[in-house]
Order: C-alpha cells, then sequence, then structure tokens
C-alpha cells in the first residue's frame, strides 16, 4: 500500500509596510482591507483590493504577494505565480516569497521548479523548517526519497514537533525500506496527533513489512473507525489476517473493500487466496479470474491502446527508432541463446518482426537472464504497437542489468506516450544519469 503523501500546505502569511511607505492615503486603506478580508477567509474580496493597490502603485512587492496568496487559496495557481513573480521582480531578498511560489509550483506538480524556489528561499532564511519539509515532500513526489530524507531531517531538527514532516519521512522511509525507523515516525504522529488515520495506516503498513501482522490488523482496525469509508484499509487488513490465518475475517474485510472499490482487483486477489485456503474453490477461480482481467493492460489488445501523452505514435517511433542496440558477440554456450539472439536482431533488420521475436524469445526462453535479449524484443513489441509487452521487456532488461540507459530510455518514452507522463519522466531523468544524454532532449521537450 502506498501511503498517501501529506499535501503541501498553503499558509496564508500578511505582510504589513507601515502605511507611509505606500503611494497614496487610499492604497493603505486598500491594503489594510485586503489583509482584513483575507483574515476572513474572504479571498476574492481581499484580490480585489490589493488589485486596487497595485494600480496605485505598481512597485508594491507586498499586494502582488498577498493577491497570490488570495490567488491560491482560490485554487488559482497559475494565476499566484504570476504574482509571486512580480513580487520576487521588486523585492529578490524576501524568502517567502519564493516558498510560497514554490508550494504554488507543487500543487501543479511542477516539482522541479518548486525545488528551485524552496532552495533559494533555504539560501535566504536557512533556519526555515517549512522550506525544508516543502523541499523534501517535492524530492520524495519525483521519487528521490534520499535527498527528501535529508531535508525532512533537517526540518525535524528545527521543529522536532512537526507532525506533518514526521508524516513525510515515515512514509519517506517506507520507500526507501527503513520499516522500522517509519514505524517510530508514524508512532510520534500518533503520540502527538491520535485522530490521524493516515498515520495509523502508515504505521500498520510499516508493522506488515516487519511480520507483526497481528499489530498490523489491530493498527487497521484503528485506521477503519477514523475512517470507515476508505477501501484501501480493509484491503491491508485483510492482507495481514490472511498473513495469521484468519481467512473468514480476510473475506469480511475483502467484501468491504469492494463495496467500496469493486474494480480493486487486489481485493479480488486476497479473497480468491482466502477461498483456496477454505477450500471454496470454485469461488476462488471466479475471484482470481477477475483479479487477472480487471483494468490488466498487460492482456488486452494491442491494436486497442491509446496514446494519450504528448509524445505520440508517430513521435514514439521517430524517437524510439534513433535508439542504436549494442549487439556485440559473446562465447556461444551450450544451449546457443547468443546464436538465436542474433539471428533474431538479424531478421529484425531484414524487416522480418514475426520470426525475429520467435527467435528472440526462444534465446530468452534457454537464457532468463539475458538482458540483450529482453531489450531487443522490447524494441520490437513496441514497434508493432505492442507497448505493454514492451514495458515488461524493458523491465526485465532494467532488472537485470540496472545501469542500462537505453532500457530506461525507451520505457520512459513509451510510459509517457500512454499518459503515464511522471512515470515516463523519472525513467527519462534515470537515463541521463546513467549517461544517456538524449534524454534531456526530450525531458525538456515534454516533461516540463
Amino acid at each position: 500500500m502506498k501511503v498517501k503523501q501529506v499535501l503541501l500546505p498553503l499558509i496564508f502569511t500578511i505582510l504589513i509596510l507601515p502605511y507611509q511607505i505606500l503611494a497614496q492615503r487610499s492604497a493603505a486603506e486598500y491594503f489594510e482591507e485586503g489583509n482584513t478580508k483575507a483574515r476572513a477567509s474572504d479571498f476574492a474580496g481581499a484580490l480585489q483590493a490589493y488589485s486596487v493597490v497595485v494600480s496605485i502603485n505598481p512597485e508594491h512587492a507586498p499586494s502582488y504577494f498577498n493577491r497570490g496568496l488570495a490567488k491560491a487559496n482560490l485554487k488559482d495557481h497559475r494565476g499566484a505565480i504570476l504574482d509571486y513573480d512580480h513580487a520576487i521582480e521588486i523585492n529578490p531578498k524576501e524568502a517567502l516569497y519564493y516558498q510560497s511560489r514554490g508550494v504554488s509550483k507543487s500543487m501543479q506538480d511542477d516539482y522541479r521548479a518548486a525545488i528551485q524556489d524552496y532552495t533559494r528561499a533555504i539560501e535566504l532564511s536557512p533556519e526555515d523548517a517549512k522550506s525544508f519539509y516543502n523541499r523534501g515532500v517535492s524530492y520524495a513526489k519525483l521519487e528521490n526519497h534520499r535527498s527528501a530524507m535529508a531535508d525532512l531531517d533537517k526540518s525535524l531538527t528545527l521543529d522536532p514537533g512537526d507532525v506533518a514532516a514526521l508524516y513525510a519521512r515515515g512514509n519517506c522511509k517506507q520507500h526507501l525500506h527503513e520499516y522500522a525507523g517509519s514505524l517510530a515516525d508514524f508512532s510520534k504522529v500518533i503520540e502527538i496527533s491520535p485522530k490521524r488515520a493516515g498515520a495509523y495506516a502508515g504505521r500498520g503498513n510499516a508493522k506488515i513489512e516487519l511480520n507483526d501482522f497481528a499489530g498490523a490488523a489491530a493498527d487497521f482496525t484503528k485506521a477503519i473507525e477514523l475512517s470507515p469509508n476508505e477501501s484501501s484499509y480493509y484491503d491491508k487488513r485483510g492482507f495481514a489476517k490472511n498473513k495469521i490465518e484468519d481467512f473468514q475475517g480476510a473475506i469480511a474485510d475483502y467484501d468491504k473493500t469492494l463495496q467500496i472499490e469493486p474494480e480493486n482487483y487486489k481485493a479480488y486477489y486476497g479473497r480468491g487466496f482466502s477461498k483456496t485456503k477454505l477450500n471454496d474453490q470454485r469461488g476462488a477461480v471466479i475471484d482470481l479470474t477477475k483479479a487477472i482481467e480487471i483494468k490488466n493492460l498487460y492482456i488486452s489488445d494491442p491494436k486497442k491502446i491509446v496514446y494519450e501523452g504528448k509524445i505520440t505514435k508517430s513521435i514514439l517511433d521517430e524517437l524510439r527508432n534513433q535508439v542504436k542496440e549494442h549487439i556485440k558477440i559473446d562465447d556461444l554456450t551450450t544451449e546457443r541463446s547468443e546464436a538465436y539472439y542474433i539471428r533474431g536482431v538479424s531478421k529484425s533488420k531484414s524487416g522480418d518482426s514475426k520470426g525475429a521475436l520467435l527467435d528472440i524469445s526462444t534465446a530468452v526462453e534457454l537464457n532468463p537472464t539475458y538482458a540483450d535479449a529482453y531489450f531487443s524484443r522490447g524494441l520490437i513489441k513496441s514497434s508493432i504497437g505492442d507497448q505493454m509487452s514492451a514495458i515488461l521487456d524493458f523491465s526485465s532488461s532494467i532488472k537485470l542489468k540496472s545501469n542500462f540507459p537505453e532500457a530506461y530510455y525507451i520505457r520512459g518514452i513509451i510510459k509517457h506516450s500512454l499518459g503515464q507522463v511522471n512515470e515516463g519522466c523519472l525513467d527519462l531523468s534515470r537515463a541521463g544519469e546513467l549517461g544517456y544524454m538524449p534524454s534531456y532532449k526530450v525531458i525538456s521537450s515534454y516533461c516540463n
């Protein structure tokens, strides 16, 4: 289970300048009116008042900033960023301007740009725990959990009782498989804020990984008491109950999961397992069949794949075809998988995709650790439109050879083309880190 990430807080902070700095008395009155309305959560009214101020005094940075905060609270983050830009242009030394702009960028999922703003805020105000927290959460969103941990540690050094930072760090530690530390963080959150369902769920998940299944079931029970309509809590408690062989209890939890979320294929899988253990094989087969079929892109018709990202099929084909395979001669082993592989590559280059797939698949069957063969088969499958199977082959290549930049690159452009933009861009970033420079051109064009 992925514990839900804590939302970045939007804290409305009023910057008040002495009236004499404003150009006119009327501007001062409008500025105070904006502040009053903002405190009363009348953000639309506050926005209008600040607009009057900047029309009178276009160099008044606090009004641009406060208007940006009003827009952010009205969910107009693009508009907020424009106002923060003006405030920063007028006064580039105010850390809070950068921090708030970073929050709005984060709310638009532009985490890389947000990190730049948080970094500048930290340079200007290095003792501000909130900027470290926000940057840490943005790193976590980009799955850079080591950097996220460093920032969250610093945030908690500056503000040890920050529940949001503890919660985020607990979640981050789970991604890094530091489950004992995660358990400690979520326990601390529970001590400070005992009504937080997600903290019990996070601790329950840590306990599952630490094989404390009874303890996990108890934590998910508490999470359910606090948030009874969260389907994932029943699903995870069902998993824990299966582990302690409470199969009837597990079925009840999976039933509840499916009542809330009828297409939760993981719940069908768990319930199918429970039914197998209770010797209800007919029911188990029905459930497990649904677990296999529901929302499974990997068994769908390749012709029905929809290219949803900015990388269209034609762009995908162009980018993929620019990648050069590194074909090298290896010693011929007894099972001769290398010969099948090279023959498959040769057939592919001569236009015989079907024959190529047969040969390279034989090479993989004979040598299941043949990373280059999975990669080449993935290229062929992608070229004939079978993108989901291609992703599986590139994933196999990466599992077998973790420093395979071309595999990350092509898996990235395929995922992006299928609408999995964040995952695709992360793969492209990894390819660039491993030295495949064409990744950065694609990132610049399609990930920003």
